[in-house]
């Protein structure tokens, strides 16, 4: 494979300090860079040269992106063509992925994020994010449905071979929508009962009235209704694991029958007198507090520790650095291919959107997010438009995220970070309400239009 001395990238935008730029930044990792100041010009030099990569950005003069991205793929289809822009509408979005464009790289970007994307693509000629998927694919599959590669989530990973072949009750806590059961389910498949039933019970999901015969079974006449004898939930789970979700949920009442059957392994059925004696392994998982719960009353202390004997704690999306991207391939793979779509790729603005978004709903609802894109996306990328995200949330989590700003921890903070965050939300916004006008955005921003420029443009200059 050829190496970054022999492949050639075409630059073609029509501001000059951004031609610039991207000719230093590209020159200087090994790259042959030809620029051209405008559409017309860069269709031009496409007709005598030949290009691996054409990067151009979309609001041009005369010949726009669309037209050059049409030149380039008309001269070589092969040829991967990235479109940048400070501002693009949808409709551009949508037409530029439907004549071939391979991404849609946002202004201002970061430096090592745009020189990661041109090598992986120029490497790969597959996107980024599934050349990540395929390279974590160890953690994809090691663990069931369970998926990512943070830290975070290897600790879990770790926890769960660790604790697979032991006898001991397991608790799991986290937020909703992390994983929980699929955690549980990996352990059980991995421990010596994996050939014996796996019994879920929603703790939440079963009436009051009805848990304790769900859970105990009951024995004919028990009740108006019981005709026959019925096994309960434990005793279907015999030889394997109970998996008690929202254990929280659990009244006072069948708390005390649960730490009898944790204690003894034995139980009696709703109106009956003998004993059963039963082999289970309890995993329990809960979103809620429960150590608060004990402190109020709420939960009995003997029934916690009896729970918790070994504890998962499953962290939120939110934390999981890195594991984004992976997911979100792997839910539009998945979904791409059950509703027979051609649905490749998720643009790096809606990507950009999500990992600004702190998904309180976590892994279930970037599924649900992914899943309803790709029903209603038209092209063969996932666009802005397409993702469906919560307005209360997004309204939480600005009013957050302003408070962070002003937050000083005894750890410290990244100054930098934090102003570089607060100045790019600002001009984005800025850039919206004026339709792409960097003379109007920069007077609404109250700088100049070369401030504006060097901000968009040339902010990442020198901090690799």
């Amino acid at each position: 494979m050829s190496g970054p001395e022999t492949q050639k990238i075409l630059v073609v935008d029509d501001d000059k300090s951004m031609r610039e730029f991207l000719d230093i930044l590209l020159t200087k990792e090994g790259y042959q860079v030809s620029i051209a100041e405008n559409g017309e010009k860069g269709c031009e030099i496409l007709n005598n040269q030949s290009f691996e990569m054409v990067i151009t950005d979309i609001r041009m003069k005369d010949i726009n992106g669309i037209g050059v991205l049409k030149k380039a793929k008309q001269i070589n289809p092969d040829t991967i063509v990235v479109m940048i822009s400070a501002f693009a509408t949808a409709d551009t979005a949508v037409e530029a992925m439907r004549e071939g464009a391979y991404d849609y790289i946002p202004k201002p970007f970061k430096v090592k994020e745009f020189k990661k994307i041109v090598q992986d693509t120029l490497t790969t000629k597959k996107a980024p994010v599934a050349k990540i998927a395929k390279e974590s694919s160890d953690y994809n599959y090691h663990f069931d449905l369970l998926i990512g590669g943070s830290p975070q989530m290897k600790k879990v990973y770790d926890l769960i071979e660790r604790v697979s072949g032991t006898k001991s009750n397991i608790f799991i806590a986290g937020e909703s929508g992390t994983g929980k059961e699929l955690v549980a389910k990996a352990i059980h498949r991995q421990s010596q009962r994996k050939d014996r039933p796996f019994v879920a019970i929603n703790c939440a999901g079963i009436p009051e009235t009805l848990i304790e015969s769900e859970l105990f079974g009951y024995k004919k006449g028990a009740f108006t209704g019981a005709t026959t004898d019925k096994a309960g939930l434990f005793e279907a789970a015999d030889g394997g694991t109970v998996f008690l979700d929202e254990v929280g949920e659990l009244t006072p009442i069948i708390q005390v029958k649960l730490l009898r059957v944790i204690q003894e392994r034995t139980f009696t059925s709703v109106g009956g007198t003998e004993e059963k004696k039963v082999d289970v392994r309890f995993i329990s998982a809960t979103n809620k507090d429960l150590e608060k719960e004990v402190m109020e009353g709420k939960f009995r202390e003997d029934l916690y520790f009896r729970i918790n004997v070994i504890r998962i704690s499953m962290p939120p999306l939110r934390e999981r650095e890195g594991d984004l991207p992976l997911l979100s391939q792997f839910f539009l793979e998945k979904y791409s291919k059950e509703f027979g779509k051609d649905v490749k790729k998720i643009s790096a603005y809606a990507m950009d959107i999500l990992a600004q978004y702190t998904f309180p709903g976590n892994v279930r609802e970037l599924e649900n997010i992914i899943e309803r894109s790709v029903t209603l996306e038209t092209s063969n990328i996932v666009l802005p438009e397409s993702l469906t995200l919560s307005h209360f949330q997004r309204d939480r989590q600005k009013t957050s995220e302003n408070r962070r700003y002003t937050d000083l921890t005894p750890e410290g903070i990244d100054l930098d970070k934090v102003i570089q965050r607060i100045e790019k939300e600002y001009i984005h916004k800025a850039m919206a309400m004026c339709n792409g006008s960097k003379q109007k955005a920069a007077e609404l921003l109250g700088i100049t239009l070369r401030s504006l420029r060097y901000r968009l443009e040339g902010k990442e200059e020198g901090k690799e």
